[in-house]
């Protein structure tokens, strides 16, 4: 009798959750109530509606990236959350919750089984080359198409060409289209004589490089090394170059095109050709039309002797930034710098210069037209000369000068851009790369993300919990991350990142009501090619509307960028192949109507040949990001 008094206690509460559940969307017929996907689709018809057509359940893209832990994995990893607990089982979470969290895998060694062959490494990955190439003379080694478009790219040459004669090294191609990109070369081409290391179009459209150059090229003589084309188009990242070239003889080293439009790109040079004799280096469109690049010149050239440093053009046109020099050429002998167009830019940037060229015999250093908010303390003032310093004339920033749609600049991917007018059936243009090249992750559960810290005054712990060592990639991937989304908004935006489905409608409906609907690029297909428009629908009839993009970031979960975008129109268009006139993909494409704000050196001008507030600018919104709007 107990046990039926018992029983029929719990019948109203099994009864309401019946009912509750039986009430769930149709759409959800099917699910699992418990999984993170319905969970989703309850939130979305709680929060989402549409007053001018029945409810739709939400777009499968958007589901396909609710977590697939089922309800039991998040109660226990919720669990773990609030306890702190989540490090000690960072594998099973990862592996259960589809996370990335393996970044500093150790690479495969190589070494020379044949010291005076030559070699061509093509198509590998992650390998790790100590005391490869010995006393080599003459010939040359080629890295082509290597580690490239793989999620995590890591090589290490220690003591590589080490003695070598007359012999090259060549890195083309090498680890592009990557999230995390980790190099170091440690004694690389220590005391060779001759030759010459190239690193042409080394780690392009890289999310996050770290690349460490330590006591490169020391004692060498005669050497060459160019960097060109050397991390273009990445996102944050750094490089550090210490003790490169000591005590070498007569090494130029040329840096062309070095992180040019790169996003937040820090760059150190400490004891860079210290001891050295006759150095010629040359920094020639260094960080140019990059967003706030950070360089810092410590201990440069320090005690040496009759060196030559060009810096041309160095940071032109890029948005902010600074460039740090202490004790750059101290005590050196008949050192020689110029700097020729340096940091023209309109939109700021701060050089300091601390102790530079001090205690130097016979420095000649050249400023010519160079560019604004510079702080000299402490500085050799003899042998320093100012030519039209801060003098900047509103065509600093030209460059090209078309302005009909077509990419001018070869530097910028053809089609990244265009004009608004393109937009029109029977249009044929280029259609960039838009896939999707982060690693595949999931949402978190909102009760999971809410319980783990997400700001810099939590980094300590964050690197706790995912294993990020100091100075490794997943701790450049969380300082990154962490410091995109805690900085300012532009002026005129509303930003927020979310780690959750729940946070990205939260955010959504906070700008566009409840009345909204979400869009994405269809498919990948019609990337790197000419396509033809097909009919094309404007968002809102075409009209100046509210918009929120959210594009992808590289974290450990799902993590999403979101701002609302000011000033734009919204189309959706069907992209036909050329030759069979058969529909391929719909796409979503932005254009901004208002660039006034935006820096003279932005992509957008260089490859369209114009500049801020002349042109409105429009773009296709990739695989995997997307696009909210209010609903039709």
């Amino acid at each position: 009798m107990e046990r039926r008094i018992t029983l029929v206690s719990h019948i109203p509460f099994l009864l309401f959750l019946f009912l509750s559940l039986s009430t769930v969307s149709l759409s959800v017929t099917s699910e699992n109530p418990f999984t993170a996907r319905a969970s989703v689709i309850r939130y979305w018809n709680n929060h989402v509606s549409n007053s001018r057509q029945p409810l739709k359940p939400p777009p499968d893209f958007l589901l396909s990236k609710a977590s697939p832990l089922s309800a039991v994995e998040t109660a226990f990893f919720a669990k773990l959350a609030a306890q702190k607990a989540l490090s000690s089982h960072l594998s099973a979470f990862c592996s259960a919750a589809n996370l990335f969290c393996l970044f500093d895998d150790a690479p495969m060694t190589t070494t020379s089984d044949k010291p005076n062959a030559d070699a061509d490494f093509a198509l590998y990955n992650n390998k790790k080359f100590s005391n490869y190439g010995t006393s080599r003379v003459a010939g040359a080694d080629v890295f082509k198409n290597y580690s490239d478009g793989i999620n995590f790219a890591t090589g290490s040459f220690t003591r590589y060409s080490r003695s070598s004669t007359g012999h090259g090294e060549g890195f083309t191609t090498y680890a592009d289209d990557g999230n995390v990109a980790n190099a170091n070369f440690t004694s690389y081409g220590s005391a060779a004589t001759g030759g010459a290391g190239e690193f042409s179009n080394y780690h392009p459209r890289v999310n996050v490089p770290n690349l460490r150059f330590a006591s490169y090229d020391s004692d060498s003589n005669g050497h060459k090394l160019s960097f060109s084309s050397y991390t273009q188009d990445t996102n944050s990242g750094s490089e550090g170059f210490a003790s490169y070239g000591k005590n070498g003889n007569g090494v130029p080293v040329e840096f062309g095109s070095y992180g040019d439009t790169s996003n937040v790109m820090s760059s150190t040079f400490t004891a860079y050709g210290e001891m050295g004799n006759g150095a010629n280096d040359s920094f020639t469109a260094y960080t140019s039309n990059a967003n706030n690049p950070d360089n810092n010149f410590k201990s440069y050239g320090v005690n040496g002797n009759s060196a030559t440093d060009s810096f041309s053009s160095y940071r032109q046109g890029a948005n902010a930034g600074g460039d740090s020099f202490q004790s750059y050429g101290r005590n050196s002998n008949s050192d020689r710098v110029n700097f020729v167009n340096y940091g023209k830019t309109h939109s700021g940037g701060t050089d300091t210069f601390r102790e530079y060229g001090k205690g130097s015999v016979g420095p000649v250093v050249g400023f010519k037209a160079y560019g604004v908010n510079n702080n000299f303390k402490d500085y050799a003032k003899k042998g320093v000369t100012f030519a039209q310093y801060a003098n900047l004339s509103s065509n600093s920033n030209k460059g090209a000068t078309e302005g009909n749609g077509v990419s001018v600049n070869k530097w910028v991917e053809p089609g990244k851009f265009f004009r608004e007018y393109l937009l029109k059936e029977g249009t044929v243009m280029k259609i960039p790369d838009i896939r999707d090249k982060m690693p595949n992750r999931s949402f978190l559960p909102r009760v999971i993300s809410s319980k783990l810290p997400f700001s810099t005054g939590g980094l300590l712990e964050l690197k706790r919990i995912f294993h990020a060592h100091n100075e490794s990639s997943a701790e450049r991937v969380l300082v990154h991350a962490l410091s995109e989304c805690e900085r300012n908004p532009s002026i005129g935006e509303t930003k927020r990142c979310v780690g959750s489905i729940e946070d990205m409608i939260d955010f959504a409906v906070s700008v566009l009501g409840h009345n909204a609907t979400v869009r994405t690029t269809a498919n990948v297909n019609g990337s790197n090619k000419n396509v033809m428009i097909g009919k094309v629908k404007g968002i809102d009839g075409g009209e100046v509307t509210k918009l929120v993009s959210c594009h992808q970031s590289l974290y450990p979960y799902l993590l999403y960028y979101c701002h609302s975008v000011p000033k734009v129109r919204v189309y959706v268009s069907d992209i036909v192949d050329v030759e069979s006139k058969v529909k391929i993909n719909e796409g979503i494409a932005i254009c901004h109507i208002d660039t006034s704000a935006w820096s003279p050196g932005h992509g957008a001008f260089v490859a369209l040949g114009s500049g801020p507030g002349l042109i409105e600018v429009c773009h296709w919104i990739f695989e995997n990001d997307m696009t909210w709007t209010i609903s039709d």
